[in-house]
């Protein structure tokens, strides 16, 4: 608490990242999900190739080599992209474009229960009203419960997080259809991740309603520049442009703009290394079971799972072995781990390390 902050600063409870290691602290790193390989070589080609001396001068302000390789890669129009500084920007200029503060409407905005830790906070930090939506026993987001609730938005993560469920496109557009005044958020940090995916980009010329948000940060191995994008009708996104100018017209750099578009325009690596994950997920999904843990289903590059031990103790020792994964210490997010896919050589460590604590438990 502090007299020289405002009530919402004093009031508000901020999103808690995932742990970072220290420079130089040698450590597993399983709890952010990020991906265990490097970007594409065309990334690196493109700094190789990068001319310093223009940094000197403001970024393009609509990052237009960008939306064009976005463009190519989802298979939409130009007009329909819109970039930000990752895709907690995005969403947080989603959240201050589509949906209304308290004070001009009594309706909220849906979310489910068990999501994205940030749309919470968001909708504290720009006084929007919010109705959690629970999840099914089994985690599962049911479209049904987001049709004829009043609302003045709704915004999910699909595949979801931590709980790692996905929803068929063809649920997000029931959800679009029955909510044709309301704007849905579909947030695809992970949709890559599914075995058999379709995004609902594909929705967005039969529901103007609909926006995607895409992130560079998992599939394309580019957590570290923070770029994400929006997908949506013109009308979406012209508004998008509209509140970015409004407090900040020049947001993505112009050297994350350069990595950004080499990492869109190979499409052959960013199906590679998905590929890898997805078969990495599936042996250590199977590996986990045979030692006791429960799971619902993944369809990201992480599993959310529920240990034959005390969760707390299993996520303590492993930190202590320093291995990292995420932790949420909140009642049901309790009993659960949720663990990032590394490369093979990680996860067989981390197996090695659960089998040993299992075992210890066991005997204990």
């Amino acid at each position: 608490m502090s007299k020289y902050w405002n009530k919402l600063i004093n009031d508000i409870e901020p999103y808690v990242a995932g742990e970072q290691p220290k420079p130089g602290q040698k450590v597993i790193k399983l709890n952010t999900n990020e991906n265990p390989y490097p970007p594409s070589p065309k990334v690196k080609e493109a700094l190789e190739n990068f001319d310093l001396t223009t940094l000197r001068l403001y970024p393009d302000t609509n990052s237009t080599d960008v939306i064009k390789a976005a463009a190519k890669f989802d298979g939409v129009s130009e007009a329909n992209i819109f970039c930000g500084n990752g895709s907690d920007e995005v969403l947080a200029i989603c959240f201050q474009t589509f949906f209304e503060k308290k004070a001009l409407t009594g309706l909220p905005v849906l979310m489910p229960d068990y999501s994205y830790s940030f749309y919470p906070v968001f909708s504290e930090f720009y006084d929007i009203r919010r109705q959690t939506i629970p999840l099914k026993e089994d985690f599962r987001l049911d479209p049904d419960d987001y049709i004829g609730v009043p609302n003045c938005g709704i915004v999910f993560a699909n595949p979801n997080a931590p709980t790692s469920r996905a929803i068929a496109v063809e649920d997000c557009a029931r959800i679009a259809k029955a909510n044709p005044d309301s704007v849905v958020i579909v947030d695809e940090a992970y949709v890559a991740f599914e075995n058999e995916y379709e995004s609902a980009v594909s929705l967005i010329n039969e529901y103007k309603n609909v926006c995607v948000v895409r992130t560079l940060s998992k599939a394309f191995s580019l957590a570290g520049i923070r770029l994400g994008y929006a997908v949506g009708s013109e009308e979406l996104i012209e508004g998008l442009r509209r509140a970015r100018d409004s407090f900040n017209s020049y947001p993505v750099d112009r050297l994350a703009q350069k990595v950004a578009e080499a990492a869109l325009l190979d499409k052959d690596y960013y199906n590679e290394t998905r590929s890898k994950i997805i078969a990495t997920r599936t042996w250590f999904e199977k590996e986990l079971k045979e030692l006791g843990f429960t799971m619902p289903p993944s369809s990201a590059n992480f599993v959310y799972a529920k240990p034959p031990m005390d969760c707390g103790t299993l996520y303590q020792n492993l930190r202590n072995k320093g291995i990292l994964v995420r932790y949420f210490n909140k009642p049901v997010l309790n009993e659960y781990l949720r663990i990032t896919i590394g490369t093979d050589e990680e996860m067989k460590e981390l197996l090695d390390a659960i089998k040993q604590e299992v075992k210890n438990a066991e005997n204990s």
